[in-house]
């Protein structure tokens, strides 16, 4: 029994990157304060909850009870690296989200992709290409056929829209109050107390004023507050009217399949070079997140190159977002901790991408009632995803001598 004590870690890594992108989806629509979907501020979330995990953590242990190997130039370069894709791919799944990707079939292409990709890059690396049997090609074309099918057959969550024409009407009237205040304070420039409503026009009469007391006057609203309220109003009319964009979709699943299918192969390089260990290559991925998820949009944001919808005054936004981030750096822990009690990689990664895709669809319908919405082709489409991507990953070639090169964990 001890010998499959390794499926302890299996499970935790199935179940986190099996919610990861249903929590990102909640904390990306809180975060952006119910105004279409954040990205930069979500996206420093999970870069956060990286440093904290795949930093913190592998220091503390390190230096408590260390672990074999030494560090190296090389293991650094290619461990950072590894990092780097593996923080790309985070924001590629970001993106997808932003334009209205759902998780019910964006997290099950990634997981059926990311596979292919991880063991074309590892042929590549090893030279096997020749040995490639066709087993292993028909599973290529199951994965194809079937994420066809999931993009095609995708569940459709109902879109409740609560009255436009007020949402109309209040935007128009915030667009022409916006001019009056701009033009009121091109002539007032000169003068430090601004005009009040008291002084240019009559008292509101007290009867009409009571009909409605929570409606609050925009003209008594700071600068600030009237841009803002704009500015939410404007983001809501345009979240209404966008649709999803598969093109835009589908290129950031394709951004993050390439990328967290090199994440392994170039992780275990790492590794090889820093003498088999694994903390101190996983130390290097969360510094890479740190660089690339928080120092890179905390620029961008302070400098206001980029601006969106939200802030981080949305707790909750903030609270799901890092629950993702710490969801994806579990997981990663999870398969290392799997390897070191005894795991083989060809076990090990045809149960998470076989299993991982099912929680993900799971969580998505179950947590958005869209059970009723599922049809069977979907069903079948996601099958073949799952299937095919098991395939791939035990009939690839593997040399003369095998190599691990799935040691390494996705992000």
């Amino acid at each position: 029994m001890k010998s499959l004590s390794f499926l302890v870690f299996v499970v935790v890594t199935i179940f986190c990157w099996g919610i990861y992108g249903p929590v990102l989806h909640i904390g990306q629509g809180q975060m952006a304060g119910g105004e279409g979907k954040a990205s930069l501020r979500p996206f420093m979330c999970v870069g956060i909850a990286y440093f904290l995990i795949a930093v913190v953590y592998p220091m503390v242990v390190l230096k408590t009870t260390g672990e074999k190997g030494q560090w190296s130039m090389g293991g650094i370069f290619w461990s950072f690296t590894a990092g780097a894709v593996g923080a790309i791919g985070a924001l590629g799944i970001v993106l997808a989200f932003k334009f209205q990707g759902k998780p019910v079939y964006v997290m099950p292409l990634v997981f059926g992709l990311a596979p292919i990709v991880n063991t074309f890059v590892t042929m590549f690396m090893s030279g096997t290409f020749k040995q490639a049997s066709r087993i292993f090609y028909a599973g290529i074309l199951i994965v194809a056929v079937g994420a066809a099918g999931v993009l095609t057959f995708k569940p459709t969550e109902e879109v409740k829209k609560e009255s436009p024409t007020s949402q109309i009407e209040t935007s128009e009237s915030l667009i022409t109050l916006a001019l009056f205040r701009q033009e009121s304070d091109g002539g007032q420039e000169s003068s430090e107390k601004p005009v009040t409503q008291d002084e240019t026009t009559d008292k509101p009469d007290e009867d009409t004023a009571k009909e409605d007391p929570v409606k609050e006057d925009p003209l008594k609203k700071t600068d600030e507050e009237f841009k803002d309220e704009v500015a939410k109003i404007t983001a809501a009319l345009g979240s209404e009217k966008s649709k999803p964009n598969l093109f835009i979709i589908a290129l950031c699943i394709g951004i993050t399949a390439l990328s967290w299918g090199a994440y392994g192969p170039v992780l275990h390089k790492g590794q090889a070079k820093m003498g088999g260990g694994r903390l101190r290559p996983f130390l290097c991925v969360g510094l890479a997140y740190f660089a690339i998820a928080v120092i890179v949009p905390w620029i961008l944001l302070g400098t206001g190159v980029f601006v969106e919808a939200g802030g981080w005054q949305h707790v909750g936004g903030v609270f799901w977002s890092l629950l993702a981030g710490a969801a994806g750096a579990v997981g990663a822990l999870g398969i290392i901790y799997a390897f070191n009690f005894g795991g083989k990689p060809i076990f090990i990664m045809p149960l998470v991408f076989g299993f991982a895709p099912v929680v993900n669809t799971l969580t998505e319908t179950v947590s958005k009632n869209l059970l009723g919405q599922v049809s069977p082709l979907f069903v079948g489409s996601l099958g073949m995803v799952i299937v095919g991507a098991i395939i791939v990953l035990v009939f690839a070639p593997r040399g003369a001598k095998p190599k691990p090169a799935n040691e390494a964990a996705i992000s």
